[in-house]
C-alpha cells in the first residue's frame, strides 16, 4: 500500500447534488474573467472509470498499458494506477512519473525507439525489464546497459495509413530474424512483439498486424525464445471504433493467440481513455475582420459576399495545448460561452494562437456568430496531447491550469461496480478522501 505524503499533490473537486461540468466551467470562468483570464482545463476523471468499465466489456481478455505521453496529468495517473492499468513511458521522465506514482516496474513497458544510454540504465537500475527495440543498434545497447532485459520487437505496420508527414516505425517482418537472431547472440532475451499500430488505423490494419505477430512469434520460438507477450497497438477514443475493432481483433486473436497459448494480450488505449474526459476554455484575446467584400454598393440587399469574415486571437496555440495540430490532428469547432440567439446569424471564422507565427492556426474555418475580445471558447475532447510535461495545478504563465472533478454518484458507482475490488490494497488509500459530502465543487485534497 502507497504511504500518504505530507502535501497534497493535487486536489479534486466533488461534485455533489445538483452540480454538473457545466456549473464547473462556468463557475472557473467567472473566476477568471474577474482576474487574468488564463486558460484552463477542466477534466472530468469519471469519464476514465466510465471508459475502463467500456473496455472490460469489449475487450476484456486485452489489458491496457497507458501511453503517459498521452495525457501525464497526475489525477490521471493514479486513477488507471487505481483501475489496473499498466502504463508505456517513451522517456525517463515518464519512466520517472509513473514510479513515483508507486507502480511496480512489472507494470512499466520502456517503448521508446531510440533510447538514451542513461535511461536504459535507469530502467535497469529501477527494476524496469520490458524494452521495445526495433533495430541493430538499439539493441546492441541495450545487451550493454540492460543486459536482463525482456524485449518486445516493434514490428512495423504496413498497411497503416500513414501521412506524409509521419514517421514509420518498426522493423519488417523480413527484418525480424535477423534480430531476432542477433538477440540470441547477444543473450538477451525476446519475450514477444509490439504491433505499431497507431490510434487512427482501421481494423484491417489490426488483422494484418496480429497475422504478422504470429509470424514473428514462430520465428522466436524456433530460435529459442519463450514469446509470452503480444501489444496490439493503439485504439482511437470512440465507443463506435472500439466495438469495430473488437470484432476483427477478438476473431484474430481467437485463431492465432487461442487462450491455451498462455500469451498475454496487450493493448495501448491512449486518447481512448483521457480525451473526451477534458474540456479547455480559451479567452479572446484579440480580433480582426479580414473581410467585406462590397463589390456593388448599389444593391440595398447584401450578397453573401458582403459578410465580413473574422480571425480570432486565443490565449492558447499549437505551441502549447493544441499541439496536435502539427501532427495533422483535427481540432473540432469550440462551442461558445455565452448566450446567442438562435436566429444570430454566424460568419466565417478562424481561430489563432497568441504567437503571431503563421503556423499558429489553431481552427482553419469554423461558422461562429461574431465575438468580442474577452468571450470564452470551450473546446471538448482536449485530454489528449494537449497536456505536456508536468502538468500544472497552481498558477502559472504558459501552462494552463487544470481543475479535477469527479461526480459522488459516479464515484460511488465506481465503489459499487467492482471495479476496484482488484487493485483496492495497492492502489487506495485515497478513496476516503473522495467522499466527504460538498454542495458545490468542493476541493479535497489527495494524497500522491
Amino acid at each position: 500500500m502507497k504511504g500518504i505524503a505530507d502535501e497534497p499533490q493535487f486536489s479534486i473537486g466533488l461534485l455533489d447534488g445538483g452540480t454538473g461540468l457545466c456549473d464547473v466551467i462556468d463557475n472557473h470562468i467567472y473566476e477568471q474573467t474577474l482576474s487574468k483570464k488564463s486558460s484552463f482545463f477542466v477534466a472530468d476523471l469519471g469519464v476514465l472509470v466510465k471508459q475502463h468499465v467500456l473496455w472490460r466489456t469489449h475487450m476484456a481478455p486485452i489489458r491496457p498499458f497507458y501511453p503517459v505521453r498521452c495525457n501525464s496529468s497526475p489525477a490521471v495517473i493514479e486513477v488507471l494506477t487505481a483501475l489496473g492499468t499498466g502504463f508505456l513511458c517513451a522517456n525517463k521522465s515518464e519512466l520517472e512519473l509513473v514510479h513515483s506514482h508507486g507502480i511496480p516496474p512489472e507494470d512499466i513497458i520502456y517503448s521508446g525507439v531510440c533510447k538514451q544510454v542513461s535511461q536504459i540504465k535507469y530502467a535497469a537500475k529501477n527494476g524496469i525489464d520490458l524494452l521495445v527495440c526495433d533495430n541493430e543498434a538499439e539493441l546492441r545497447k541495450i545487451a550493454r546497459s540492460h543486459p536482463s532485459a525482456k524485449l518486445l520487437l516493434q514490428v512495423s505496420t504496413d498497411t497503416c495509413c500513414h501521412s506524409e508527414m509521419s514517421m514509420v516505425f518498426g522493423c519488417s517482418l523480413k527484418d525480424c530474424r535477423h534480430l531476432l537472431e542477433c538477440a540470441k547472440e547477444l543473450g538477451v532475451q525476446v519475450v514477444g512483439v509490439r504491433c505499431h499500430v497507431s490510434a487512427s488505423c482501421d481494423d484491417d490494419t489490426y488483422i494484418h498486424a496480429i497475422s504478422d505477430a504470429r509470424c514473428v512469434f514462430d520465428m522466436g520460438e524456433d530460435i529459442g525464445f519463450h514469446m509470452k507477450i503480444l501489444d496490439i497497438g493503439g485504439f482511437g477514443s470512440s465507443e463506435i471504433q472500439l466495438d469495430k475493432v473488437k470484432n476483427a481483433v477478438m476473431s484474430m486473436v481467437e485463431l492465432y493467440f487461442p487462450p491455451s497459448t498462455g500469451i498475454a494480450l496487450i493493448a495501448e488505449p491512449g486518447s481512448y481513455f483521457v480525451s473526451c474526459a477534458f474540456t479547455l476554455a480559451v479567452n479572446i484575446i484579440s480580433k480582426e475582420m479580414v473581410a467585406r467584400d462590397q463589390k456593388d454598393e448599389e444593391h440595398d440587399t447584401p450578397s453573401p459576399n458582403d459578410e465580413p469574415a473574422f480571425q480570432y486571437f486565443v490565449n492558447e496555440g499549437v505551441y502549447g495545448p493544441f499541439a496536435g495540430k502539427l501532427t495533422e490532428t483535427l481540432i473540432t469547432t469550440p462551442s461558445v460561452h455565452k448566450s446567442t440567439a438562435l436566429d444570430a446569424p454566424v460568419f466565417s471564422s478562424s481561430l489563432w494562437g497568441p504567437s503571431g507565427d503563421d503556423m499558429d492556426q489553431v481552427v482553419e474555418h469554423c461558422l461562429l456568430p461574431e465575438l468580442d475580445v474577452g468571450d470564452w471558447l470551450l473546446f471538448t475532447n482536449a485530454g489528449a496531447y494537449s497536456l505536456g510535461q508536468p502538468v500544472c495545478t497552481e498558477p502559472h504563465d504558459s501552462t494552463p491550469l487544470v481543475f479535477y472533478v469527479i461526480s459522488s454518484r459516479e464515484w460511488l458507482e465506481m465503489q459499487n461496480s467492482g471495479v476496484t475490488q482488484e487493485t483496492t490494497l495497492k492502489n487506495f488509500s485515497l478513496i476516503p478522501y473522495f467522499l466527504n459530502s460538498c454542495q458545490t465543487a468542493a476541493a479535497l485534497s489527495v494524497p500522491a
